[in-house]
């Protein structure tokens, strides 16, 4: 009798239909992957930051393609897309619109501004001025803007995604801590490995001009992506689970090789995407691995290291993998 009762639990039936989901995920990563060559784990923190409903900061070097995976994900979506280049100049009224006088009616008319989007994308989040980057964010955070004494609501999704370069660093504005807090992720991408970039090549030789955007065809529409959303609120995380989350958060915050740690919003940011990544493999449960797999892209920018670690060259990323280490995992 208790060897059928564990089968039974083994063979366990979701009470969450999550079929629809994990194929549409598949579908968007089959879609990228004519295009996107050798970023298939970019590609997924990206859906796994949709379905978490937050937003994410892209960092890497020129030409790795951050931007045009950016773009071609906006487009496997069938919504509104709106991309920003963000330079020392631009101003809050650039990013939320303005209120023009129109002459017809001899009354001022809110023209809105390009934040008014589903998938906006900030290129060079870093070279806008500090009074930008704080109306962005205000949207971010609130998903409304007020002007003129006036709130207008987004409609959702609502998602932004920012690139950011790790080098040259003059003449642009550092993102303060408080402001990172703001994304879901932070996004390391790194230069692609040999065989991959000669993939990259051939690629656009087989291409001859043509534009990477006319291979990609939109999957996800917007009521799908609402209805996938609320799936994946709806997961089951045990107690053990919440437990486990909350001690490594909490062992950012005395350990000695960090001068910041991670806030409660970083427990909630890896309680929401542990749950994305149990729904696209098909989970309504989550499991210790969702949780590893939340914690470097999560936590990477709301973690600080001391001068002297830092001085030494250890990285953020190291310093998580050691805290994972000293925490027992749930079982």
């Amino acid at each position: 009798m208790e060897n059928e009762e564990l089968k039974d639990d083994l063979n366990f039936n979701n009470r969450i239909p999550l079929d629809d989901l994990k194929e549409s995920v598949e579908q968007i990563k089959s879609e990228l992957r004519k295009v996107i060559i050798g970023q298939d784990n970019f590609v997924e923190l990206l859906i796994v930051a949709l379905l978490a409903d937050g937003h994410v900061l892209i960092e890497g070097v020129p030409g790795i393609a951050k931007t045009v995976t950016a773009k071609l994900f906006a487009k496997v979506l069938k919504t509104d897309f709106s991309r920003i280049q963000f330079t020392p100049d631009l101003m809050p009224s650039d990013v939320l619109g303005t209120s023009v006088l129109n002459m017809k009616i001899s009354d001022f008319e809110f023209k809105k501004g390009p934040i008014f989007s589903n998938i906006v994308l900030i290129d060079e989040i870093n070279r806008a001025p500090a009074k930008t980057q704080a109306a962005l964010f205000e949207t971010m955070e609130e998903r409304q803007a007020s002007i003129d004494g006036i709130t207008y609501k987004f409609e959702n999704p609502f998602m932004v995604l920012a690139t950011q370069n790790p080098i040259e660093q003059e003449g642009t504005y550092a993102l303060p801590e408080a402001q990172l807090d703001r994304f879901i992720f932070k996004i390391k991408v790194d230069y692609p490995s040999l065989e991959d970039e000669i993939k990259i090549i051939a690629s656009h030789h087989e291409r001859k001009g043509e534009a990477p955007q006319s291979r990609i065809n939109a999957i996800l529409d917007t009521k799908s992506l609402e209805d996938y959303k609320n799936k994946t609120q709806a997961i089951v995380v045990e107690e053990k689970i919440i437990k486990y989350i909350a001690e490594i958060v909490s062992k950012t915050r005395n350990h000695p090789h960090l001068y910041l740690g991670g806030s409660p919003r970083a427990s909630i940011a890896i309680l929401n995407t542990s749950k994305a990544f149990a729904a696209i493999n098909g989970r309504d449960f989550v499991i210790p691995e969702d949780v590893k797999r939340a914690l470097i892209p999560v936590l990477n920018h709301r973690v600080i290291l001391t001068p002297e670690r830092e001085m030494e060259g250890m990285t953020t990323e190291n310093v998580i993998e050691m805290i994972v280490q000293s925490v027992e995992v749930p079982r």
